[in-house]
């Protein structure tokens, strides 16, 4: 289900810092009963994201904006697609203009990338997720992208998981108080979370293993050879996730060890946008 509140929250906070007290460029030299179309072509190739929110940016601005779609978010496009015609006022069109390619280039970007990483390790077993290095304010249309690209959603922010990395082992005083203080804290409360709990070593992850009482054990820089050592020392019920140092050239390595999810945080904070336009059409 989309969240469309928080969307809508994000586009009118950047229509804010886009327009301000007014899109003078526009409003000074177009007719304020003039019309036009606008047509989005794709200048390079890849997994196409943005396009459903595209639309919504054109419906809140100026709901008397339509747009005739030819292309669906997830598509696989080439330089000189058209994904869309928006047509109605010229100036309505102006002021979102920046704002859709802003999104969608982003958003292709990442999902572009997420589903070249997604046809890496196909064939395994292993889920592709995404973390919390996302650009603060954008984490939903950035996640979204992902999802677009073929890639899943980790937690989606601090308050849906609980997620205890190093730094609350270290200040919790070690694994055991880290999980068991945890778990005290979800029966006080009363809420239904998942626990993940990083470890860094054998070590540590043996201590998991023997206090039990977490969902998912995060295997933090191991590198793939030891991974299929201590896989065979985890009991089924644990989630097992390989995360840290993970390449392109690596990634199908560390899917072949058999470990259920690999995040990268690379898939939201280094990727390449996809370039494209919104040009005004001329009959």
């Amino acid at each position: 289900m989309i969240p469309i509140q928080m969307i809508d929250e994000i586009i009118q906070n950047a229509l804010r810092e886009d327009i301000g007290d007014g899109d003078h460029s526009s409003l000074s030299c177009v007719p304020e009963d003039a019309t036009g179309t606008a047509k989005l072509i794709v200048k390079g190739d890849g997994v196409i994201a943005g396009v459903e929110l595209a639309k919504r940016i054109f419906e809140l601005f100026d709901p008397s904006l339509k747009v005739e779609q030819f292309i669906n978010d997830g598509d696989h496009v080439k330089y000189g697609d058209i994904a869309f015609e928006v047509h109605g006022s010229s100036r309505s069109i102006l002021s979102t203009e920046r704002l859709v390619l802003n999104f969608m280039q982003r958003m292709s970007g990442i999902a572009t990338q997420t589903n070249e990483i997604v046809k890496l390790i196909e064939g395994t077993n292993a889920k592709l997720l995404d973390t919390r290095k996302t650009t603060p304010g954008l984490r939903y249309m950035e996640k979204w992208a992902v999802r677009i690209g073929g890639g899943h959603n980790h937690r989606f922010a601090l308050y849906d998981m609980i997620m205890l990395k190093d730094n609350h082992v270290d200040y919790a005083g070690g694994v055991r108080p880290a999980i068991e203080r945890a778990n005290e804290y979800l029966k006080s409360t009363g809420k239904n979370l998942k626990i993940e709990i990083e470890v860094r070593n054998e070590v540590e992850l043996s201590q998991v293993i023997q206090v039990g009482n977490v969902d998912r054990i995060m295997l933090d820089n191991f590198t793939p050879e030891r991974i299929v050592e201590v896989l065979k020392t985890i009991p089924d019920n644990f989630e097992v996730e390989a995360s840290g140092g993970i390449t392109i050239d690596t990634i199908r390595s560390f899917a072949e060890t058999g470990v259920d999810f690999i995040s990268v945080g690379a898939l939201t904070h280094s990727f390449e946008s996809l370039d494209m336009s919104l040009k005004a059409k001329y009959n």
